[in-house]
């Protein structure tokens, strides 16, 4: 099985999430299914065919995060040396040479993008083209709408 990175607060979300699944919305479904079973007739019961979808899909999200959670490669990017080199977990400052708009990305796992927080995957174009790098480097990322040249302005260790 392949090994997916993932940084701490990936994984700590993930295993909240989990425990919440678990703990919380399993047990309510089930007693949401019961309660719904008391009703009488299965076929016609519109609560008890909305509790088990609902049990499904938590069902289905718990196989799905384990399965994330196994596979996963954790990287504390604090642990790592400061090398001002572009690794996974890092935030970088990247200085659009075009527009002199800067803009800040950490570089997460794909589980854990989301774009308007400022985390990119791994797998992005742009992420790709600045792993490797060092601050002061000059990156060059293709674009929808054409190439970019980027600056590396700063490389932290969040």
């Amino acid at each position: 099985m392949n090994k997916v990175p993932m940084t701490v607060a990936g994984e700590a979300r993930l295993r909240k999430e989990l425990e919440q699944l678990k703990g919380e919305a399993r047990p309510k479904v089930i007693a949401d299914i019961a309660e719904a079973r008391e009703h009488g007739d299965l076929k016609e019961n519109a609560e008890y065919h909305a509790a088990r979808e609902q049990q499904g899909f938590i069902e289905g999200r718990i196989k799905e995060i384990e399965s994330k959670l196994s596979a996963a490669q954790v990287i504390d990017v604090q642990k790592l040396p400061r090398t001002g080199k572009v690794i996974f977990g890092v935030t970088v400052e990247l200085i659009n040479l075009g527009s002199d708009e800067t803009v800040t990305y950490q570089i997460v796992g794909e589980d854990e993008a989301e774009i308007k927080a400022g985390k990119i995957s791994v797998t992005s174009p742009i992420a790709r083209a600045l792993i490797g790098k060092e601050e002061g480097d000059v990156v060059v990322v293709n674009t929808p709408g054409g190439e970019v040249e980027y600056e590396i302005g700063g490389v932290e260790h969040r």
